[in-house]
């Protein structure tokens, strides 16, 4: 990842492990879906409990490597709504 944006020169890592918040909407996320859908299958259809596991076992790896990106996006723009630089 570029340090800054190359046309407002917005500074996207503002201190070390400025990112934490968003892993951590990464796995709130994943959480939701993953859940979410489990209790969906559950109560619409008549899949097992370890059918359900195999299913959705490949969701929880594989989501969240394709999401980081738009977890960082969403943090950044969160971040700067509350505090813009000037």
């Amino acid at each position: 990842m570029a340090p800054a944006c190359s046309a407002c020169g917005l500074t996207f890592e503002r201190a070390q492990g400025y990112f934490v918040g968003a892993i951590y909407v990464n796995y709130a996320v994943t959480t939701v879906i993953v859940i979410g859908g489990y209790f969906l299958l559950w109560a619409f259809t008549e899949l097992s409990t370890a059918a359900q596991l195999a299913l959705w076992l490949p969701v929880v790896v594989v989501f969240p490597i394709w999401f980081f990106r738009y977890s960082r996006s969403f943090w950044l723009a969160l971040e700067y709504a509350v505090n813009p630089e000037p």
